[in-house]
């Protein structure tokens, strides 16, 4: 896409507002060569180094962790570690003019948080003995919205039908329950008085990061109603609750770290030390439905996991909730080692909509957008309601609108979710809703919305509000059942791979739409509190639960072989749209299923190849992987290999042992050999799966590669910051460097939506991977729609810096919003 045309294309997709745009080329912008600073500790991330304002950092060391020495076969002692440490902290209070260390690791993750003046972080770089220094970023709970409390006539334990959907219940009467199994949640803290966890949590309950004491309850309700949490309680349940509900392995043990504070928000601070005490306190599974948006797999807390694994614990994550998109997995979920879950819907029922206005007007676009039951639905069907236009939908517009009884006509944006849309109108009274884009196209279906839901384009939106305008404003619905859908991935949760480890993510799927669970009440005399969530945050809980499961029925398994079993095991999720699987990195292995990881006799790892990068022009390329083998039997087994690579198998061949024999109990080494005839594949991703078949059973591996450079985003993140005296630092991210960065400049508001095309900052050429800083004195070189050259921007306005990187072929943008002070 040529870059002029991104500028203006950037403002209807991105932000969804239309502007108007002129074209404007670089012009006499000056091009600099952009050279990598050697000498200092890796600096990742986003700094604001104008601010004398205390800031929060992550201090790497160069000295091992107790963990990773011990695998790397090094000797350490906590006392050796300790003294380093201190070196390190000592040199850090002589480089810097303050700084006060909150926090200290050193089993999982080698360093400490620490607490300094923004503008003095660099002086960090160049201190002795430091690694890297991260930003203390924030980590949100992988939900998607509010949630919908149920009430005691809406609820059954029969609404929990995800844990029976993969087999839970069978492996319970098979005897496995997760009795003897301790999984950590690492969230907002949980219940632990709920009746349905009582049985799971004793003496130790786990601890509480957040305001440092024992005491890991989820934060109650205040004068701020955005405060109360209560996301760890209903992962919690979803793993090991056992009353009215009943989680995936009731009988487990639970330890629950509160590293997430009020509103479900928290720091990498925390999350490390939460992961760095469940590995200490002897959890033999831990679960994060958490995350960020950084696509890094050395992120300080994927470092953390990755050891966790490697001293035994099963650790769990959300992939996120930032999908459809490739590319989109976060931190955590983007760790070598930890298992990975993305999101599934189970299976529904498909319903056509047609509605029409007084006088019979119709709205062709009209389609169901989601719904909390078939019965809901369909109560609908040849009724006639009121409409009223409730604007973008949120509680405080509903406030002065009466929608009883009626539906409720709302905007598509204002940054509120859909799920929250249809909850503040089912609060208020409506029967249904009906959300209308607010550009051009379709929206997405979203299941289980609190009310039903349809969906209409921006154009029959208008043309409803038009009808209203005129006084036409009762409107009739049709419902009718169209069929039936299988298991499917939801549309919100995140896709692979990961940036330079071109690993597929996530490893597996679980439900994590319309989960059931439990949540808190505040309340000792009505304690029994339930809800319905969405998001990767818990489909996690699903698979740490099924761990469990696992470790009870075979305790001599490592976590690899749990990850093998969960993977191999899989089952393929099918895309109803084309009839076709799902890409690996949407799905990862496939959805779980607990009884075959239960019983298989095969574990193939890693579960998931990636063979990296082909970057040829021309002839042929070969590399080599490999994996293991183990045979779980008390028989010796013959296993043989086939490679699928699609209709690319001619130019992309996979040769391995044809016939591998492997006794009872023992495993074996399988090499690969991958060639790849460059001249008769185009530049893109590829993938196809290894079949293993001993004869009588058969599992299958993904496995991906790609032909040229990836196709990652060539700017990943952005970052303005300030330093005073009227100069700035622009900070982006670009994962493979590129061949030249463009940074041009919008006129915004607040909430970033760009208003007007100002002008070009600059042009770098040979931009080195990973974190580059560009220096700008706030001028506009050449400006555009009637800004002059050489403008300096002036203060008090909102503004987005947007950089442009191209690289082998491939340019994209990322942008930042800032008030210029």
């Amino acid at each position: 896409m040529a870059k002029r045309y991104l500028k203006s294309f950037l403002v209807s997709l991105v932000f969804l507002l239309i502007l108007s745009t002129m074209g404007a080329g670089v012009g006499a912008v000056g091009v600099n060569d952009s050279k990598s600073t050697l000498g200092l500790a890796n600096l990742v991330g986003n700094f604001n180094f104008s601010s004398t304002k205390s800031t929060g950092v992550i201090v790497e060391l160069e000295e091992p962790s107790i963990v990773e020495a011990k695998h790397k076969g090094i000797k350490q002692t906590k006392a050796n570690l300790s003294k380093k440490r201190n070196q390190v902290k000592a040199d850090v209070n002589k480089a810097v003019n303050s700084s006060k260390v909150s926090r200290e690791y050193d089993y999982v993750f080698s360093g400490f948080a620490v607490e300094l003046p923004a503008n003095e972080i660099p002086a960090l770089l160049a201190v002795p003995g430091v690694k890297a220094v991260y930003p203390d970023v924030t980590y949100t709970v992988t939900s998607v919205g509010n949630g919908e409390l149920l009430s005691k006539d809406e609820y059954s334990p029969n609404m929990l039908a995800s844990a029976p959907f993969i087999g839970a219940n069978e492996a319970w009467e098979a005897g496995y329950t997760g009795e003897g199994v301790t999984v950590a949640v690492i969230d907002t803290g949980a219940d632990y008085t709920h009746p349905d966890l009582a049985h799971a949590f004793g003496d130790y309950k786990g601890y509480d990061f957040v305001d440092n004491d024992s005491d890991p309850q989820e934060t109650p309700r205040t004068s701020n109603p955005d405060d109360e949490t209560a996301h760890g309680t209903h992962v919690s349940g979803t793993v090991a609750a056992n009353g009215q509900i009943k989680g995936v392995a009731p009988e487990a043990k639970l330890f629950a770290y509160r590293v997430l504070g009020p509103g479900g928000s928290g720091t990498t601070e925390n999350v490390i030390a939460g992961i760095e005490q469940a590995v200490k306190d002897g959890a033999d599974v831990m679960n994060l439905s958490l995350g960020n948006s950084i696509n890094d797999p050395d992120y300080a807390t994927s470092i953390a996991l990755d050891w966790a694994m490697a001293e035994g614990v099963v650790a769990v994550t959300s992939n996120g909730n930032s999908g459809p998109a490739n590319w989109t997995v976060g931190s955590p979920g983007t760790s070598r080692d930890a298992i990975s879950v993305g999101a599934t819907q189970l299976p529904y029922n498909v319903f056509d909509s047609t509605i029409t206005t007084t006088g019979g007007v119709s709205y062709p676009s009209a389609k169901v957008m989601g719904f909390p039951s078939d019965e809901a639905i369909k109560a609908l069907d040849g009724q006639e309601y009121e409409y009223v236009h409730v604007g973008f939908g949120s509680p405080a517009e509903f406030k002065d609108i009466d929608v009883k009884g009626k539906v409720a006509l709302i905007s598509r944006g204002n940054g509120i979710a859909f799920v929250d849309k249809a909850l503040a109108a089912q609060a208020a009274g409506a029967v249904a809703a009906i959300i209308y884009n607010n550009v051009a196209g379709e929206i997405v279906m979203v299941p289980g919305t609190a009310i039903p839901t349809i969906r209409t384009t921006q154009e029959d939106g208008n043309k409803l509000i038009s009808e209203l305008e005129k006084g036409n404003n009762k409107v009739t619905l049709n419902i009718e059942y169209n069929s039936t859908v299988g298991e499917t991935m939801a549309d919100f949760s995140s896709r692979g791979p990961v940036n330079n480890t071109w690993m597929i993510k996530p490893d597996v799927s679980a439900p994590g739409v319309n989960i059931t669970s439990t949540v808190p009440t505040h309340d000792p005399a009505d304690p029994h509190g339930y809800a319905s969530y969405q998001g990767t945050s818990m489909a996690s809980p699903h698979v740490a639960g099924t761990a469990a499961l696992l470790l009870q029925a075979h305790p001599d398994w490592d976590v690899k072989d749990i990850k093998a079993a969960l993977m191999n095991t899989a089952e393929d999720v099918i895309n109803p749209t084309t009839g076709k699987v799902y890409p690996h990195n949407t799905q990862g292995a496939g959805s779980i299923r607990v009884l075959d990881a239960l019983a298989t006799e095969t574990l193939a790892a890693p579960g998931s190849h990636s063979f990296g990068t082909f970057l040829k022009n021309k002839g042929k390329q070969v590399e080599k992987q490999q994996f293991t083998i183990k045979n779980l039997s008390k028989e010796n087994k013959t296993y043989s290999f086939k490679v699928n690579m699609g209709e690319n198998s001619d130019a992309i061949k996979v040769s391995t042992s044809s016939n591998l024999k492997v006794n009872a109990g023992k495993l074996q080494q399988v090499n690969l050999n991958v060639q790849v005839d460059a001249g008769k594949l185009a530049q893109g991703y590829y993938e196809g799966s290894i079949t293993i078949s001993d004869g009588k059973s058969t599992l299958n591996v993904p496995t991906i590669l790609f032909i040229q450079e990836p196709d990652y985003p060539r700017a990943e993140y952005v970052g303005v910051n300030q330093l005073g005296d009227g100069q700035f630092e622009i900070e982006g991210l670009f994962p493979g460097g590129a061949e030249s960065v463009e940074l041009f400049v919008y006129l915004s508001n607040a909430e970033g939506a760009p208003l007007a095309y100002l002008g070009d900052i600059a042009t770098y050429e040979n931009v080195a991977a990973g974190y580059s800083t560009f220096a700008w004195d706030g001028k506009i070189a050449v400006g555009a729609n009637g800004v002059p050259n050489s403008y300096k921007l002036p203060a008090g306005n909102y503004y987005n810096v947007y950089t442009y990187a191209t690289y082998k072929g491939q340019s994209n943008t990322a942008g930042a919003n800032f008030l210029l002070e």
